[in-house]
């Protein structure tokens, strides 16, 4: 197990640091110390060649130039806030909305916003990266003071382990995710690709891509993902609708394994198999990629990656059963996301 750090560049002032975790299978994980993001995970073939299975881009000011929140960590809450309020014990608290009236992804000050301290540890089963931020609530609209620590952890057994832990000040939501964008292939469209979800409803959204609380069956339409179903076939049937594509959150029952989704490339062999105990996961195909982008891969395009980000269904404190996004003064919440990987 090898761990290394280095200048990547610089952003706003500051510098940015990639910290590497390479195990025996010369699997690596590079994660920037801006915005947590996750710039590459690189799997080796037969012959030696490493393929990066994660959309990048060459230097991070690219990442923040669109909405796309490319491979950047989410918080405190992924998803959308109706208006910016959320209610916890008969306390309403209104936060920054960012997109329209609503707030999306932890708004403007989120996770993905900062420069994070970051420290690398290594033994013979493992290599850890552990980046840590206090985000203070000194702006109006900010979410309540909060001190986070997120954990990455690559075994030998080609497993990405990434553990979300925070503490709060005062009642707020935290409901963690990566907004990683996957192409298995390193071809310019995720088509061919295979995509499996334990899924079977996905939720119902307003024009403002607001969860309205209705639970839509999943059986017998495009968003049937029970069994393996090449992504470009999905996708030719989404068609008609206004996204030409995924952009939704769908409910995920996690199996013995906590496996929730796994997607492959037939041709590569390669394959990624995401585990959660969280009840959420939102699908975006990229569908309104612009050509502005100009991604390692080449020029944005729709259908360029596919990003899987698992967590509790969104907004969940406007409804019943949904799952408990809280956080209270006094409590340690954590959350785990883990990749696993095949070659």
């Amino acid at each position: 197990m090898e761990t290394s750090q280095e200048l990547f560049d610089h952003y706003n002032g500051q510098e940015v640091t990639a910290f590497h975790l390479t195990n025996d299978n010369d699997v690596t994980v590079t994660v920037l110390s801006q915005g947590g993001i996750i710039r590459e995970i690189l799997l080796p073939n037969k012959a030696g060649k490493k393929q990066n299975i994660l959309l990048a881009y060459p230097a991070t000011a690219d990442y923040y130039a669109n909405p796309f929140y490319v491979n950047m960590m989410i918080g405190t809450a992924g998803g959308r806030i109706k208006q910016g309020k959320f209610t916890i014990n008969g306390k309403t608290t209104q936060v920054a909305p960012n997109e329209g009236q609503n707030t999306l992804h932890g708004g403007p000050n989120g996770f993905h916003s900062v420069n994070w301290h970051g420290e690398l540890a290594s033994s013979s089963e493992e290599a850890t990266l552990t980046l840590k931020h206090h985000f203070p609530s000194t702006e109006k609209g900010d979410f309540p003071a909060m001190t986070v620590t997120t954990k990455y952890t690559l075994g030998n057994n080609n497993k990405l382990v990434v553990n979300f832990t925070a503490e709060s000040e005062a009642p707020t939501i935290f409901n963690p995710t990566y907004h990683v964008y996957f192409n298995l292939s390193g071809e310019k469209s995720i088509r061919s690709q295979v995509l499996t979800l334990n899924s079977p409803h996905h939720m119902d959204v307003d024009s403002e891509k607001i969860p309205t609380g209705r639970l839509l069956d999943n059986h017998d339409t495009p968003f049937d993902f029970t069994s393996p179903t090449q992504l470009g076939k999905a996708l030719d049937e989404m068609q008609d609708t206004n996204e030409k594509g995924f952009d939704d959150i769908f409910e995920v029952i996690p199996d013995k394994n906590d496996d929730i989704a796994n997607l492959t490339d037939p041709q590569s062999k390669r394959e990624v198999t995401l585990q959660s105990k969280r009840n959420g996961l939102v699908v975006f195909t990229a569908n309104s990629f612009t050509p502005d982008m100009n991604l390692t891969l080449g020029q944005g395009a729709p259908y360029m990656g596919i990003a899987l980000e698992a967590q509790n269904l969104s907004d969940a404190t406007r409804f019943e059963n949904f799952g408990d996004t809280t956080l209270l003064p006094g409590e340690t919440k954590s959350y785990e996301i883990g990749y696993q990987f095949k070659f």
